[in-house]
C-alpha cells in the first residue's frame, strides 16, 4: 500500500462492527450473532452463519480476525475472544484476556477490548481496545 487514495465504495444493509477476510470472502459482523461472508467483487452476501456456543446464540460479536482457519471475534464489553468455526458458526474455544490492563488503568466504561490483528509471519496477535493506553503483543499457547 503506497497511498490511502480511495479506490471505491459500496453499501450494505445493517451495521458494520468488524471486518476481516479469508482470501475468498470479506467477513462482516454487525453486533448480532450473525456473520456474513461477502463476495469482494460484487459485494453480494454469499452466506451467513449464526454464531453459537452450544445452544446459546453468541450476541454482540464485534472485531474480527481470520487466524489459521478460524474466525477470532471479540464480544462487546467482554475481555474474551471467541474462536469460531467459519463453516458451522460454533464457538470452538475462547481466548481469555482478563488482566491485560491493571484494575483502574482505564476508567471509561467504553474502554473495552476492541482490536485484534494477526501477524502470520510471526504467529502472534496484537490486541488493543478503545481508549486503551497500549497495544499488546501476545502469543497463544495450547492449554
Amino acid at each position: 500500500l503506497k497511498t490511502f487514495k480511495k479506490l471505491g465504495e459500496f453499501r450494505y444493509d445493517g451495521e458494520g462492527w468488524g471486518l476481516t477476510q479469508d482470501g475468498e470472502s470479506l467477513i462482516l459482523s454487525d453486533g448480532t450473532n450473525q456473520i456474513r461472508f461477502i463476495d469482494p467483487n460484487t459485494f453480494e452476501v454469499r452466506r451467513t452463519i449464526s454464531v453459537r456456543e452450544g445452544a446459546q446464540a453468541l450476541r454482540e460479536i464485534n472485531e474480527l480476525e481470520f487466524v489459521k482457519g478460524e474466525i477470532y471475534a471479540n464480544v462487546w464489553h467482554r475481555d474474551l475472544i471467541a474462536r469460531i468455526d467459519p463453516r458451522t458458526g460454533n464457538v470452538v474455544g475462547w481466548i481469555d484476556l482478563k488482566g491485560l490492563l491493571a484494575p483502574g488503568e482505564v476508567s471509561d466504561e467504553e474502554a473495552v477490548l476492541n482490536g485484534i490483528a494477526y501477524d502470520e509471519a510471526g504467529d502472534r496477535l496484537f490486541i488493543t481496545g478503545k481508549l486503551w493506553p497500549r497495544l499488546f503483543e501476545i502469543r497463544l499457547k495450547e492449554k
